[in-house]
């Protein structure tokens, strides 16, 4: 594949300043929308939405690790993906990033930081514990907790709002990442090749929703300089 840096760069910057836009217009808007006017049929579709932005926000931090955002220059791709991780729950992009990379280095071996050979449930635990250091566990809960508490107290943003439309998608995030770009991809530690990686055939506006094209794993793993939008087109070319 031939991509011009140049474009690539700007491209890459464009996506993640529209997902966190996207992130913080959608929390302001939810954050004082009167929920009880609402009709119960929409919550749903308002938490699932905040799910998938709020999982996109994961992603860039992930391009950002692998230099996708901004390839032209290193400390701002670095910078976006450190932001892009504190608004998603206050992580350490430099753990991500290491533990990242050790995954890319022995996937699906037992060095992999992302791979438990056992059932999903345990694994999902593992695979969280893997990321969240005690410390980093105290960080989350003093400062998710502050911000809390000066949401509801400071702007009297409502708690059911919080609850739903921020912690709520925090965590079926981390389930929609596990499952769709960890767990179903490297489940079956015999795939046939050095990547231990499967890919979805899940057509393309489903592979998006899903997880962003996650999905089409060993692509990634093969191409992991490639941005999420450009999965698709390796996926094709490797089709034919």
């Amino acid at each position: 594949m031939q991509h011009d840096p140049k474009l690539q760069s700007w491209k890459g910057l464009l996506v993640a300043t529209v997902i966190v836009i996207l992130w913080i217009c959608s929390l302001v808007f939810l954050s004082f929308i009167d929920i009880f006017q609402l009709l119960p049929l929409w919550i749903l579709p308002a938490i699932l939405g905040r799910t998938f932005i709020q999982t996109g926000l994961f992603i860039v931090a992930h391009d950002a690790i692998h230099g996708s955002v901004y390839s032209r220059n290193r400390k701002l791709n670095d910078a976006i993906g450190q932001f892009a991780v504190i608004l998603y729950a206050l992580l350490d992009y430099q753990k991500l990033a290491v533990n990242h990379w050790q995954h890319h280095r022995q996937p699906g071996q037992t060095g992999d930081p992302d791979f438990h050979d056992c059932n999903r449930f345990v694994w999902y635990l593992k695979f969280m514990k893997g990321y969240l250091t005690l410390r980093q566990i105290i960080i989350q809960f003093l400062g998710l907790g502050t911000i809390f508490m000066t949401l509801h107290f400071g702007l009297h943003i409502p708690v059911p709002n919080l609850f739903l439309f921020w912690i709520l998608p925090i965590f079926f995030s981390t389930m929609q990442l596990f499952y769709f770009g960890t767990y179903l991809p490297h489940r079956s530690s015999n795939a046939e090749n050095s990547h231990q990686a499967t890919s979805s055939n899940y057509p393309l506006i489903w592979s998006f929703l899903t997880c962003y094209h996650f999905g089409y794993h060993w692509e990634h793993h093969e191409y992991p300089f490639l941005a999420w939008y450009d999965l698709p087109s390796v996926r094709q070319v490797v089709e034919k």
